[in-house]
């Protein structure tokens, strides 16, 4: 028996896809924490969810995709998805909201600069095929966004690929606190101010310098282009737009 749809997710019709896709996982988070989504209760199809949260079944799968991975839900071929946590042990795995809600967008950066640039060298060794497609993808979509949050939604999930493709969940998990602390009002507040058309194109170009010296396993240069990424984007944060 399908999961009921909870009263208060309500229909995004209107909005952006990225933020459709955020609902659906902040939705099904809080099912399963709450124990309305036991384990082993049949998630609705992906075509429901799609049109629920007003995004696309890519989106859709994408976010089921990422459950998976984390051992919060199954799929079985012919059958459907299922929930697999009781809510405590869901609790367990989950990094707490308060800890992303203290921390403020300089220290933010200051960690960024310490734990980002140790990806490339997993990256280069353990990355497969399917991961630099994700990177091409999210390189694509935040270059074809047409608002700043949307290409600060596409930008995040270009570093969480990063992340992802060192096939080392601790820096998954890293990743996914600093989107966090990324989605708080204070960070979009200096990213609007600071984030000019020409340093977006600076910031595109980066991207795909650093994608491209991973695609050719060069840890070393991808090390040092993705750190001048991130020192560029500190120093900008904190600038006014007109400098």
């Amino acid at each position: 028996m399908n999961a009921p749809l909870s009263p208060t997710a309500q229909p995004l019709s209107g909005t952006r896809r990225a933020a459709g896709a955020r609902a659906l996982a902040d939705y099904l988070l809080d099912e399963m924490r709450s124990g309305r989504l036991q384990a082993g209760v049949k998630l609705p199809a992906e075509r429901d969810l799609s049109v629920r949260f007003g995004t696309s079944r890519g989106s859709v799968r994408r976010v089921l995709a990422e459950f998976r991975e984390r051992g919060w839900i199954t799929q079985v071929v012919g059958s459907g998805t299922f929930a697999a946590l009781a809510p405590g042990m869901l609790a367990a795995s989950t990094i707490s909201e308060g800890q992303s809600t203290s921390t403020s967008p300089a220290e933010l950066m200051e960690a960024r600069l310490l734990i980002e640039p140790l990806m490339p060298a997993l990256i280069a060794r353990n990355a497969t095929a399917s991961d630099f497609a994700r990177m091409r993808e999210c390189i694509d979509s935040s270059e074809a966004a047409t608002s700043i949050e949307a290409f600060e939604h596409w930008d995040g999930e270009l570093h969480k690929a990063f992340a992802r493709a060192t096939h080392n969940n601790f820096f998954l998990q890293i990743l996914d606190l600093s989107n966090q602390v990324r989605e708080q009002g204070e960070w979009g507040r200096l990213k609007r101010n600071s984030l000019t058309p020409a340093r977006r194109t600076q910031y595109e170009g980066q991207h795909r310098a650093i994608v491209a010296a991973l695609l050719d396993r060069d840890a070393a240069k991808a090390r040092m282009l993705l750190r001048e990424h991130l020192e560029q984007i500190q120093s900008n944060l904190f600038e006014p737009a007109s400098a």
